[in-house]
């Protein structure tokens, strides 16, 4: 089991947590995502650790950006 965190920018509400949950949860391996919008981090939990370029990736396709 295998849990990280990221820093995503420009979420500013509910909408947008879901966005950003619903793509980072087709990451294969991936059982769980948590999003804190006052933080704008995003803690994903999975069977294996996903590559930083998949979840960049899934969040660039929700339309916001990971930060380094």
């Amino acid at each position: 089991m295998s849990e990280t965190t990221y820093t995503v920018t420009g979420m500013t509400c509910g909408h947008c947590a879901t966005s950003v949950t619903e793509e980072v949860s087709k990451i294969d391996g991936v059982i769980g995502v948590r999003v804190d919008l006052p933080t704008g981090s995003v803690t994903v939990t999975g069977s294996r650790e996903p590559a930083a370029a998949e979840v960049r990736a899934a969040v660039e396709e929700a339309g916001y950006q990971l930060t380094p």
